[in-house]
C-alpha cells in the first residue's frame, strides 16, 4: 500500500476495483465513508452490486474477468486526452514507449463490448481520475485472484504513473489485505523467493548475508508458491508443515488436494482451533491466539506495531515463535535467538527497509512505525515515492487482455465467483465459533439473478446443487439483483457448504494465485427439503431464511 489509511478521508476521488471493502475491510470503509460524505468522488467497479456502489457516484458493472479491458480503455482515454503528466513520466518511469501500440486497441467503444460498462461512462471517469490530483485506486482479491492477475495489477500501475498520482497524500496504488497481519507474514519472508524485507533468494549477495548470520549454507533457488505445493502434495511433497491455515476450505479445487493429503506421509497442523484440515494430520500443536502472545503486526499499510499478551494461553497451548524454537532445538540445531525482541531485531538487522525499526522505537513512538524506516530517529514513511520512484524508475508494463481460463458454456452456463462477506472471514474457524455471527449468517447461500433463477424454477430459499467440472455441493439460493445474469456468487466460509470444491486450482503464471473468481458453474434445484452434506460434524445451526441478504 504506497499511502497510509488516514489519508483516505482526504483523498478527492476513489476507484475501487475488485474490492468489497464495506464487508472485508469494514475500518478502511469507515475512512471512504468520510470522504464521501465530506464530497469525494468514488467509482466502484465490480460484477456485483455491493454495499459501496449504494454510496458510488458511479458503478461499473463489468463482466468478471474483464479488468485489463477495462483499465486500459482508461488509459487509452488518458493519452489521446493529453491528460498523462508528461513531466513525471520522463523524470521517474521507464517503459512508457510501448503503451501507445498496445493501447490505440482498446477504445471505450470496444471495451463497452467486452465488459459491458457504457464507454460513455469509461471515458468520464478515466477523465475525472486524470485530472483529479488527489486520486487513489484500492483493490484486493477481486484483481489478484485471476489467471491474469499479474496483468490486472500492471494496469493498475499503468494508470497511476501515466498520471502521476504517486508520491504525495491521499493517492497512489493501495491493496488492501484480508487478515491483521498478512501484510508481516510477507514483510517476514514468509514466500517462496524473499528473505525477509523482500530481498531476492536467487541474489548472491543477499545469499551470502543470510549465510553468514545464520551459520548456514542456503538454497539460491526460488521454492515452490502455495499453488504449486498444492497441486504436488502426496506426490513430490511427502509431509507438509500448516501453520494458521485451513487448505482444505482455503485451497481451489479440493477434492484434488484431499486425494493429495491422503497420499501424505506426514502432516503436522500448528493452529489455535481445530479446522477441516485437521481431518488429515498426524500431528497438532496447539497454538497461542494474538491476546496470548508478545510480537510485532503489520498492517496494510505498512504500519509495524506490537502486540501485546493479555492473558496466559490455555492448557499447552504455546506461542507460534516458542513452537518454531523448541523444533528447531529438537532437530539438533538450537537458534541463538530465543526471545520475541532478538527475533524482531536479527530479522530488522538484515532488512534494510526495516533497519530502523526496534523495539523500543516503536514503544517510544507509541503508535507503530510505517516501513521504510531507516534509522531510529526516523517515524517512517506515510506514504511511499516522495521525491521519486523507491526502485529508481517506475516500470510501465504494456499488457494484452487474456480471457479467464475457464468460461460459461452449454454444460456449465454460468459463471460463480466467491468472496468473503461482513460476518465471516477466510475459512471461519474463529467467526463460526461466535454464537452472534452465527445467527446473523448461519448458513451457506449461492446469490443469482431473478431470470437465471425462474428459469430454473428456483426460488428464493430453495435448496440447490451448485455443480462444476471439479464437484458439487448443496447450499441455499439467494434470489438477488445484487449479481449480474449469467453470474453466480458463493461465500467460502461454510464447512458444509465448501465453495473451493467447484473452483479452479489453475492460477496466474506469475504469483500462481488461483482463479477463485471465474469458473463455469450450473445451479440445479433440488426438490423436497434435504440436508446439506457435510464434511465434518461440526455443529451448525441451520435457521431458514435468515441466511445473508447483503
Amino acid at each position: 500500500m504506497t499511502n497510509s489509511i488516514g489519508e483516505i478521508r482526504d483523498a478527492d476521488f476513489m476507484f475501487v476495483i475488485g474490492s468489497n471493502t464495506s464487508e472485508a475491510h469494514p475500518i478502511i470503509a469507515m475512512e471512504m465513508k468520510r470522504a464521501v460524505k465530506r464530497g469525494a468522488e468514488l467509482v466502484v467497479a465490480d460484477p456485483r452490486s455491493i454495499w459501496m456502489t449504494t454510496i458510488a457516484d458511479k458503478h461499473l458493472k463489468l463482466t468478471p474477468g474483464t479488468d485489463v479491458w477495462l483499465l486500459n480503455a482508461m488509459a487509452h482515454v488518458i493519452l489521446k486526452e493529453g491528460l498523462c503528466d508528461e513531466k513525471f513520466i520522463e523524470e521517474n518511469t521507464e517503459g512508457f514507449e510501448a503503451l501507445p501500440e498496445v493501447l490505440e486497441r482498446y477504445t471505450p467503444e470496444e471495451a463497452q463490448k467486452v465488459t459491458g460498462v457504457d464507454a460513455a461512462v469509461i471515458r468520464e471517469v478515466a477523465i475525472r481520475y486524470a485530472t483529479t490530483r488527489k486520486a487513489a485506486i484500492f483493490y484486493t482479491l477481486g484483481i489478484t485472484e485471476h489467471s491474469h492477475g499479474t496483468d490486472n495489477v500492471y494496469a493498475l500501475s499503468n494508470l497511476v504513473l501515466m498520471t502521476g498520482h504517486l508520491g504525495a497524500a491521499s493517492m497512489g496504488l493501495n491493496p488492501l489485505r484480508g487478515q491483521n497481519n498478512v501484510q508481516g507474514a510477507n514483510d517476514a519472508g514468509a514466500t517462496p523467493i524473499f528473505y525477509p524485507g523482500y530481498q531476492r533468494v536467487d541474489d548472491e549477495a543477499v545469499r551470502k548475508k543470510y549465510e553468514a548470520a545464520w551459520g548456514v549454507d542456503l538454497d539460491p533457488n526460488p521454492g515452490l508458491n502455495l499453488n504449486e505445493m498444492m497441486k504436488v502434495a502426496g506426490t513430490t511433497i511427502r509431509a507438509m508443515f500448516i501453520m494458521g491455515e485451513d487448505i482444505v476450505m482455503s485451497e481451489p479445487n479440493i477434492s484434488h488436494l484431499e486425494e493429495g493429503l491422503n497420499n501424505m506421509d506426514f502432516l503436522v497442523l500448528q493452529d489455535i482451533f481445530p479446522n477441516e484440515t485437521m481431518r488429515f494430520t498426524d500431528v497438532v500443536l496447539p497454538a497461542a491466539c494474538f491476546a496470548e502472545k508478545d510480537g510485532v503486526f503489520v498492517n496494510s499499510e505498512r504500519r509495524m506495531q506490537r502486540v501485546r499478551k493479555a492473558v496466559e494461553p490455555p492448557g499447552q497451548a504455546r506461542a507460534d515463535w516458542e513452537i518454531l524454537v523448541s523444533l528447531f532445538a529438537a532437530a539438533g540445531t538450537p537458534l541463538e535467538s530465543q526471545t520475541v525482541s532478538e527475533i524482531f531485531t536479527e530479522m530488522t538487522s538484515l532488512a534494510p527497509k526495516f533497519a530502523g525499526i526496534t523495539y523500543e522505537h516503536i514503544e517510544k513512538l507509541g503508535h507503530g512505525i510505517q516501513w521504510p524506516c531507516a534509522d531510529d530517529e526516523s517515524d517512517g514513511t506515510r506514504y511511499l515515492h516522495e521525491g521519486g520512484v523507491l526502485r529508481g524508475r517506475g516500470l510501465f508494463t504494456a499488457v494484452e487482455y487474456r480471457p479467464s481460463l475457464e468460461l460459461a458454456d452449454d454444460n456449465y452456463p454460468l459463471v460463480l465467483s466467491t468472496g468473503r462477506t461482513l460476518y465471516h472471514y477466510n475459512a471461519a474457524t474463529q467467526t463460526r465459533r461466535a454464537q452472534g455471527l452465527k445467527v446473523k449468517q448461519p448458513e451457506a447461500y449461492v446469490e443469482m439473478h431473478p431470470k437465471d433463477a425462474g428459469r430454473r424454477s428456483i426460488g428464493d430459499g430453495d435448496w440447490v446443487d451448485v455443480v462444476s467440472r471439479r464437484g458439487t455441493l448443496r447450499c441455499r439460493a439467494l434470489v438477488s439483483k445484487q449479481v449480474q445474469r449469467g453470474c453466480i456468487w458463493m461465500p467460502f466460509h461454510f464447512a458444509e457448504a465448501r465453495a473451493n470444491l467447484l473452483t479452479i486450482d489453475e492460477g496466474d503464471n506469475v504469483t500462481g494465485t488461483a482463479e477463485y473468481k471465474v469458473c463455469a458453474a450450473e445451479v440445479r434445484r433440488v426438490t423436497g427439503e434435504p440436508k446439506p452434506t457435510r464434511s465434518s460434524d461440526r455443529e451448525v445451526e441451520f435457521l431458514p431464511g435468515s441466511f445473508y441478504r447483503g
